[in-house]
């Protein structure tokens, strides 16, 4: 008999810190070509945004820093997935994006995949087949 020590379902947000909102929410939506889910105030004068790709569950939330930490230059642990990993490479060049130079080929059974940093530096890798 399995036993589980959760009742998680599912991933629901990764958060993404950010010093400059408003410019974040214009790299994923204009340049990802996310869609913004959520916008709403919160904590005084904090805004709450969410934004991920067509019909994901998972949201990836834009969110100021917790006081005192530091934002920018993250490696987010997001990965994002595309059926065609060179097309969404050189659309992200061609975007201006700061992406890697070439799609990672390991062989085996690890993916084709790529990183790329939003305007702040946050890394994010994506894996196609």
């Amino acid at each position: 008999m399995t036993s589980t020590k959760t009742r998680v379902e599912k991933i629901a947000t990764c958060i993404v810190p950010v010093a400059d909102l408003d410019k974040a929410i214009e790299f994923y939506v204009e340049k990802l070509g996310f869609e913004k889910r959520i916008d709403v105030p919160f904590g005084g004068d904090h805004r709450w945004v969410e934004v991920a790709p067509g019909d994901a569950e998972t949201t990836i939330a834009l969110a100021p820093p917790r006081e005192g930490d530091p934002v920018g230059n993250r490696e987010t642990g997001i990965s994002l997935y595309t059926k065609d990993i060179d097309a969404y490479h050189a659309q992200l060049k061609a975007d201006g994006v700061d992406v890697d130079d070439e799609v990672s080929r390991m062989g085996g059974p690890v993916p084709p995949l790529l990183w790329f940093r939003d305007p702040e530096g946050n890394t994010l890798m994506v894996v196609g087949d």
